[in-house]
């Protein structure tokens, strides 16, 4: 895996080497010792009986093809990885600014509270907002000012007056019209990037301390001076 944080540091892995470093070295290692091995018995070999070489000439283009597929494979990943590394850098440049992600779970950290923003279908006359942890429980329910659209910040502020570990959480809001009925509501979780990590080819953000997949996001503030 590698890591970019807010320090710029970037780390990879030497898993990836390792790996596709070890089927080329034994591919190596296995021709040379059949060149080895070819060479002595051609050396030895009675000038009135010379050896039939079909067999041998047969093994060798096997071993070179599968050397040259190795070798093509490796070349491959060396590829793929420089082009993970590319969007890992590109999307390092997100470290610091605030984002908006298609998801109801936020992030609560230290000093900075889980945020969300959210959209009804249409109009309503009540609306109520419930937490969860990421065990299910509910930690905090409140009645909000029925408007359609609007954000939601929680500090972690439980009912007994203690705080809430850091961590993630869930919001569901519940939403009812004039005439009672039922109200779709769409919530996005809001936060600032902290951190951006490749891992088999995807990118991952950490919000607020919480994980997201870059196709969770939907939009990137510009950063202000």
């Amino acid at each position: 895996m590698t890591t970019t944080t807010a320090t710029g540091t970037t780390t990879p892995s030497a898993a990836t080497t390792a790996s596709t470093a070890a089927p080329t070295t034994g591919i190596k290692a296995d021709f040379n010792m059949f060149l080895k091995l070819l060479t002595t018995q051609m050396q030895n070999q009675d000038p009135l009986s010379p050896m039939d070489t079909s067999q041998y000439t047969q093994q060798l283009v096997q071993y070179s093809q599968v050397e040259q597929s190795v070798q093509q494979n490796t070349t491959l990943n060396s590829i793929l990885s420089n082009l993970s590394n590319q969007g890992l850098t590109q999307a390092s440049g997100m470290i610091g600014r605030s984002v908006t992600l298609n998801s109801d779970v936020a992030g609560l950290a230290a000093g900075t509270p889980a945020a969300w923003s959210y959209s009804a279908a249409r109009p309503v006359s009540t609306l109520t907002s419930s937490i969860t942890d990421a065990s299910g429980k509910v930690v905090m329910t409140s009645t909000m000012t029925p408007n359609a659209q609007g954000t939601m910040a929680w500090d972690g502020t439980l009912a007994d007056g203690s705080t809430a570990p850091a961590g993630s959480y869930t919001l569901a809001l519940t939403a009812s019209d004039a005439a009672g009925n039922s109200v779709p509501v769409t919530i996005h979780a809001q936060g600032t990037v902290q951190e951006v990590s490749s891992a088999n080819g995807a990118l991952t953000l950490k919000v607020n301390g919480a994980a997201y997949t870059t196709d969770k996001l939907i939009g990137v503030a510009a950063t202000t001076n």
